[in-house]
């Protein structure tokens, strides 16, 4: 824990300090779409959160860094209310010390969920 700083209410850090000299990854939005297809995929909350965890993870490995190198998460939700169900999720693929993290309601045109990140190439 920093001190002065409020504990996270989910999977998240507050802050994480990057040393200087290293490359970032900026991934842009993942959807739940196709890899082969191009298709969104799943008609739950549930599966397509977890296609664009797969597909978030699929554009960093090919970055050449790792979930673990991920430093800052933005999520879009259509929902607000999928904030739990998307949490307990995220936990199944992140863990401590988990990155930054934000989460906000938006319209996604059909879909449910959309994630954006920042890694460390190392």
């Amino acid at each position: 824990m920093l001190p002065d700083v409020p504990p996270p209410a989910g999977a998240y850090s507050p802050g994480v300090r990057t040393a200087n000299g290293t490359s970032l990854l900026f991934v842009s939005g993942q959807t739940p779409r196709d890899p082969a297809t191009g298709q969104i995929v799943g008609t739950t909350f549930e599966e397509q959160t977890r296609l664009t965890l797969a597909n978030l993870e699929r554009v960093v490995r090919t970055g050449g860094a790792t979930l673990a190198d991920i430093v800052s998460v933005t999520v879009y939700l259509a929902d607000e209310n999928d904030w739990g169900t998307f949490d307990q999720i995220y936990r199944t693929v992140f863990s401590a010390p988990f990155p930054t993290r934000a989460v906000v309601g938006a319209s996604l045109r059909g879909i449910l969920v959309e994630i954006s990140a920042i890694a460390v190439v190392r």
